[in-house]
């Protein structure tokens, strides 16, 4: 301060005059950058593309195995149960996908495409969203307002529960027919009761299990980490410097209710990336990268970054990775294999060897064969039959043309003759059998036993 005496006689005063404080100078706000990625929209995206393929897959018979008439639905196909080959092709192939997802990608089928994931939380995303419009419009105590968001939330869940539970059967019986039980509440036959118990266990899970599911009964989980190596891809906090702000957004958002910052092999932690979104929002207001990323193994580079081929970013960084993909290749390539070699009408001609042959007194020989057709299609087909190779003989009181409706079995037995002089000789007369279906081609090879000489 500077005082300044203005004199020292009465009457004058001394004015002292105080210097301006300084104004501090303002901290530098930091620059906002790029949050990044956003993983939750990515999420809910593909959590709707598998609810609509989950209720496509069964009433479009795209997918689904009928049990009451024993056939697969595959894509277009329609396998008889007794295919064996091409269903076994099949679930290997889709039980090396998982075990890949698994090695590759870690816990990616957990957080993005499970039904039990994807059915949970938008049961949680329900009863919050029912409290909080209730809270909003209704007015009440607290008490009256509870009751009703609860009320409201089991109604919508029963409905929802009889609905999934419908589609679900509906990958074992046949939708048209599951209907007529679900109207007629049939609790008595086994797809009545199917139908029912899984509306109850649907509805249960939807109440009260969620996401327990995941940590108590889901072999998953615990498969997943046997599986995992590594470099396998996983969610991993990384803060060298320090910056982390305890603002515990991670922990909010976590479905799972998880710290990730303790440990990234927790085995609640399902992969779904939610806390790297949270984490690098907060931080980006601030200037600063997220702390929580994915990452190839604990001490493996981030997603997306480093000096790798395309095929070691998308996860085959080792000969382990590459050998299981071979595998996978392997069983993808057979079962296509099996699906182009397939007829849509499986034919099997084979001769009936209770008789030789059967000779009228004229001197006409028959021998006896059996038809088998079974039509795996959608379409009534004609199977039209030939013979090749031998002249001579010709059908007997049998049209060479056999009609078989849609899923129909047709097992009929027919005979072949040989008239008198018609030059065959005795014994073993080797012919082929032929089959056509449309533009499908099939041969058989078969003999025509005629009497031998020391029988004339």
């Amino acid at each position: 301060m500077s005082a300044t005496e203005q004199g020292s006689e009465p009457g004058n005063e001394l004015v002292v005059i105080a210097d301006k404080p300084q104004p501090k100078p303002k901290a530098a706000r930091p620059t906002p950058i790029d949050p990044g990625f956003h993983y939750h929209r990515l999420r809910k995206t593909v959590h709707v593309i598998c609810v609509i393929i989950f209720f496509l897959l069964p009433l479009t018979n795209l997918m689904r195995i009928d049990i009451p008439r024993q056939r697969v639905f595959f894509f277009g196909y329609e396998l008889l149960i007794s295919e064996f080959s091409i269903i076994f092709f099949s679930m290997m192939f889709l039980m090396f996908v998982v075990a890949a997802m698994a090695v590759m990608w870690g816990r990616v089928y957990c957080g993005y495409l499970c039904p039990q994931m994807i059915f949970s939380e938008a049961s949680i995303a329900l009863e919050g969203r029912l409290q909080r419009t209730v809270n909003k419009y209704v007015k009440g105590d607290g008490t009256k307002r509870t009751v009703l968001s609860r009320a409201l939330f089991y109604l919508i869940s029963g409905a929802a529960a009889v609905v999934l539970s419908f589609v679900f059967i509906a990958y074992f019986v046949e939708p048209r027919d599951l209907l007529h039980r679900l109207l007629s509440l049939d609790i008595k036959t086994a797809g009545g009761i199917a139908g029912a118990a899984t509306t109850l266990l649907t509805l249960i899970d939807f109440l009260f299990v969620r996401l327990t599911f995941c940590t108590t009964v889901c072999p998953y989980g615990y498969l997943q980490g046997m599986l995992t190596d590594g470099h396998t891809l996983l969610v991993h906090y990384r803060d060298d410097s320090h910056e982390c702000i305890e603002c515990m957004k991670c922990m909010r958002v976590c479905h799972m209710g998880i710290d990730i910052r303790h440990s990234p092999y927790q085995i609640e932690c399902v992969g779904c990336g939610e806390c790297i979104e949270a984490c690098n929002v907060v931080l980006a207001k601030l200037g600063e990268p997220g702390l929580i990323h994915y990452v190839w193994g604990e001490q493996g580079e981030r997603l997306g970054t480093g000096d790798k081929t395309w095929f070691q970013k998308i996860g085959l960084r080792d000969a382990k990775r590459v050998v299981l993909m071979l595998v996978l290749l392997f069983y993808a390539i057979g079962l296509f294999t099996a699906l182009s070699m397939r007829h849509s009408v499986l034919v099997q001609i084979s001769p009936v060897r209770a008789t030789l042959y059967r000779q009228d007194k004229d001197g006409t020989v028959y021998n006896t064969f059996r038809l088998k057709a079974a039509n795996r299609s959608h379409q009534q087909q004609t199977v039209v039959l030939g013979i090749v190779g031998l002249a001579g003989i010709h059908f007997s009181s049998f049209e060479n043309a056999v009609v078989v409706s849609p899923g129909q079995t047709v097992d009929r037995d027919f005979e072949i003759a040989a008239s008198p002089g018609s030059g065959l000789i005795a014994g073993v007369n080797h012919f082929s059998l032929s089959s056509r279906v449309g533009n499908e081609r099939e041969s058989f090879d078969e003999t025509f036993i005629t009497p031998f000489k020391d029988s004339q």
